[in-house]
């Protein structure tokens, strides 16, 4: 310690702030502080990450970086406050990874086809018990559908009901805050936007559902089953479901940066409060993004994939890699189950995910030649600042300043 010190969208009630967590003035440096390691032949992937998040203003974040299984570059930028210090991020810290949960998720259902206690043709409405007398194409949702985001659900048409919790509060005549019930009362109860199976449309609802299945199906907590059956045997332990709140933060976690602020919704004050803490009910998120993780737990997490293993069968793999029955886009790539996919130029798969929540940015891609790579940022692009996504080719773009890859695994040393 030191002493002292794109996918999802802001609510339209958002109004700007001071912002929270950006690095303070006393603390500001022609480079971010940093810590973990970078080989000298990997060098080019830190330099794009220093002037990443100097361009950005951005207080913390991490980079794990791997080739052929083996991670090779590991390191955390900046410090976070906690009470009476000021904390440097390392490579093991834990940040809101959003939608990256996404990956999880849909690995958990796949083992529990795997093991025989599910069908992904399995009907969604009969699983959970819904009724379809809203509409009856609900009974046309099956996990396929739920994971490849073809269920009928569109944010932009009703509004993403991960962020919709005042009305839902209010149209069920419950306080806040909303749980998981209350959610699925007020979207069942209500018309699909459109026939499940005929569009791709990105649904954070239809992933919430999915921990319900794995709930329900396991008997099991989602925390516990995804920890127990798929991070543990494989030697991850760090990941676990975050909280709304600041004051609930755990002690390696960092703190959240936005200039944006919401009224709560994890309480009935109406208080206003910075977005990141409170604007959204993020264990509500669990299954569809309310992960903490690091980027190593992420890159190492990236691993399962790679190969049959204790974890996922090779039959598992191909389907979570499988193409839907429609929404292939224009330059070949597909959403499978929990990953976006393309075919690469050496023959294989390139997949990848985003994450993306107020006080939150996060990336992971597993590429050609064996490269993967994972970067986990305190904030998001908000107006003013320039734009995130582009830590994608960014990224790829450092892969070619590599000249010859290192060859000690750094891997033992963080788990």
């Amino acid at each position: 310690m030191l002493s002292r010190r794109r996918l999802l969208q802001a609510s339209a009630g958002a109004v700007p702030a001071i912002a929270l967590g950006t690095r303070p003035a006393w603390a500001a440096a022609a480079e971010p502080l940093t810590t973990g390691v970078v080989p000298s032949a990997m060098a080019g992937f830190d330099k794009a990450m220093k002037t990443f998040i100097t361009e950005r203003d951005i207080s913390c974040a991490q980079l794990a970086v791997a080739k052929n299984g083996k991670i090779l570059l590991a390191r955390g930028y900046g410090v976070y406050s906690k009470p009476g210090a000021l904390v440097r991020v390392q490579p093991t810290s834990l940040f809101r990874i959003a939608s990256l949960s996404k990956s999880l998720t849909a690995a958990a259902i796949v083992r529990l086809v795997q093991d025989g206690k599910l069908t992904l043709g399995a009907k969604v409405a009969s699983l959970l018990g819904l009724s379809t007398t809203a509409d009856p194409r609900l009974a046309n949702v099956t996990l396929w559908r739920l994971l490849q985001h073809l269920g009928g659900w569109d944010s932009a048409v009703s509004k993403d009901p991960l962020f919709n919790d005042q009305t839902i509060s209010a149209s069920l005549g419950v306080p806040l805050p909303v749980d998981h019930a209350d959610i699925i009362k007020y979207v069942t109860a209500r018309k699909l936007d459109f026939d499940p199976g005929t569009k791709y449309v990105y649904s954070n609802y239809g992933y919430m559902l999915a921990g319900r299945i794995i709930e329900k199906v396991s008997g099991m907590s989602y925390e516990s089953y995804v920890r127990q059956k798929l991070l543990a045997p494989v030697g991850i332990t760090r990941p676990r479901l975050g909280r709304s709140l600041r004051a609930e933060a755990f002690s390696t976690e960092v703190t959240y940066a936005s200039k944006l602020t919401s009224k709560s919704v994890v309480d009935q004050s109406g208080a206003v409060v910075p977005f990141p803490y409170g604007g959204f009910n993020l264990p509500n998120m669990d299954a569809n993004g309310g992960w903490l993780a690091s980027a190593v737990d992420l890159v190492k997490w990236g691993f399962v994939f790679n190969a049959a293993g204790p974890v996922l069968n090779s039959t598992s793999l191909s389907r979570i890699f499988a193409k839907p029955e429609t929404g292939v886009t224009g330059n070949g790539s597909w959403y499978g189950l929990g990953w976006n996919v393309r075919t690469n130029n050496a023959g294989g798969l390139n997949t990848w995910h985003t994450g993306s929540l107020p006080g939150t940015f996060s990336f992971l891609a597993r590429v050609q030649n064996g490269v993967s790579y994972c970067a986990i940022f305190n904030r998001r692009a908000e107006a003013g600042t320039p734009d995130f996504d582009s830590i994608d080719p960014i990224l790829g773009e450092a892969i070619s300043t590599v000249k010859t890859w290192p060859t000690t695994d750094l891997t033992s040393k963080y788990f």
